[in-house]
């Protein structure tokens, strides 16, 4: 695919950013007072991270920040998606807090802004402090109740200097694949018996939101991770499995926070608490929110059980690992397009389908929306001149954008995007194999090179800078 011969151009006031995440990134585990986190203990175990692979030094940010933040100066960005390590903050999860953790957030925080970017901070992106992991993690409804003060911390101490917060990164993700498949952090099969974790997880975004919102914050989102569910067949048993599969991986995490209840289909799986309790816990996860944050890659086809046994295709599989064959549903591969190093299909139109699906399902109710995540794993290097060619990501980006642009001509309220990511970074179970970032990094010598991706979004910023 060649390049496209114009740039996509959204609305004159659209927001531009970049994302990344604490342990992607920081390194520096055990400096400056940071307690360990789950993640810390998920990669010293053998065998669950792709080389070995951790974020002990990942891309060593916690001391090279001033260069990142000058090539997100040069990248020319409005804002900038980071999150907090609350085991650097707070190293037990609860009780005392970390005064040199604070300190570099300050410095990175004040950093950014003198360099004319918004510093938009998420709470929590996985990494959970090793203690409260060891008391029962998100299984705990306590880990909530611990959440909600660490968000009064922060936020009593940055609301003056951040305008922007989200809450948390990815719920599902965490429910899915940490408790309830076991290929990531805190490595538990869990299966249904997960889904504790997840009305946890929305009961802490509840709290922080209201604690933030205490502290002085305000613009409050936060960042799930959503996918159309396309259904293998016409078949009654994939039709049924999609559907359960769509309700657990996107409205289970939505609904609660945008209507106050959780999808009917799902009265079976629900927490096993008594109706007041559960009433109690929805009009907190309810509290209301400025906009909302949709992380999108692509699609998700879903049959019955036994469809790869039947297709000859082998066992399901996500992101490299076999699933338990004994859910109700199976993830199967979508033929027909392009896909990026990870093995993901490219599919911008899905984008579109699943933006204009939140216009349809919420309507008033689903404030402005931010794309908080978008990208590709594209794992081209630098050639011998130095010069890193990745043409598929901007092709990927290029259309990703104007699938953005064709929901917001269908209604929808899209007002930012922020490209996933800054910088190749710990990919978490993967480790460093996969890259996503528009600045490549030498993980041995942490060099950071930008790629043809980073000049070109560069240039799609000022264009849209520079409309009438």
């Amino acid at each position: 695919m060649n390049q496209p011969p114009t740039l996509p151009l959204l609305p004159s006031d659209f927001l531009w950013g970049v994302s990344t995440a604490a342990y992607q990134i920081e390194g520096a585990v055990a400096e400056d007072g940071r307690g360990p986190s789950s993640w810390d203990a998920f990669c010293a175990e053998p065998g669950r991270v792709l080389n070995g692979d951790s974020g002990e030094v990942a891309c060593d940010h916690y001391h090279r920040y001033p260069e990142d933040i000058a090539l997100m100066a040069g990248l020319g960005v409005d804002a900038y998606r980071f999150s907090f390590s609350w085991s650097r903050i707070q190293p037990a999860g609860s009780g005392a807090v970390n005064p040199l953790g604070l300190d570099f957030y300050d410095r990175l925080v004040d950093g950014l802004l003198a360099a004319g970017i918004t510093p938009s901070p998420t709470l929590f992106h996985w990494d959970t402090p090793l203690p409260l992991e060891q008391a029962g993690g998100w299984l705990n409804r306590e880990t909530a109740l611990r959440f909600g003060e660490y968000a009064g911390i922060v936020g009593e101490h940055f609301a003056d200097r951040i305008p922007r917060w989200i809450t948390i990164n990815e719920p599902v993700v965490l429910t899915m694949l940490g408790y309830g498949a076991g290929i990531q952090a805190p490595g538990l099969q869990l299966g249904f018996d997960a889904l504790p974790a997840a009305h946890n997880l929305l009961l802490g975004h509840g709290l922080a939101v209201r604690a933030l919102r205490a502290a002085g914050a305000s613009n409050i989102g936060v960042a799930n991770n959503h996918a159309p569910s396309w259904a293998a067949s016409e078949s009654p048993a994939d039709q049924q499995a999609a559907g359960l599969y769509d309700n657990i991986a996107n409205w289970i995490f939505a609904d609660p926070i945008l209507t106050g209840r959780y999808p009917e289909a799902l009265a079976g799986l629900l927490p096993d608490a008594p109706a007041e309790v559960l009433e109690h816990d929805l009009a907190i996860i309810s509290s209301p929110i400025d906009w909302y944050g949709i992380n999108y890659y692509n699609p998700t086809m879903v049959a019955a059980p036994g469809h790869s046994a039947s297709q000859g295709d082998g066992p399901a599989l996500i992101d490299g690992h076999e699933l338990d064959a004994s859910l109700p549903f199976e993830l199967v591969d979508i033929d027909g397009y392009p896909r990026t190093d990870f093995d993901w299909p490219v599919v911008p139109d899905a984008f579109t389908e699943l933006l204009v699906s939140f216009k349809e399902r919420y309507g008033d109710a689903l404030p402005p929306v931010y794309i908080t995540e978008n990208g590709a794993a594209i794992n081209d290097g630098p050639d011998a001149a130095g010069r890193v060619e990745d043409q598929r990501r901007i092709d990927y980006t290029d259309a990703h954008l104007r699938a953005i642009a064709d929901a917001i001509d269908a209604g929808v309220d899209v007002r930012g995007y922020f490209h996933w990511s800054l910088m190749d970074n710990f990919e978490w179970a993967v480790g460093n194999s996969q890259r996503f970032g528009l600045v490549h990094t030498d993980f041995d010598t942490q060099k950071r090179t930008p790629k043809d991706s980073y000049h070109w979004y560069r240039r799609v910023i000022e264009a849209n800078r520079g409309q009438a």
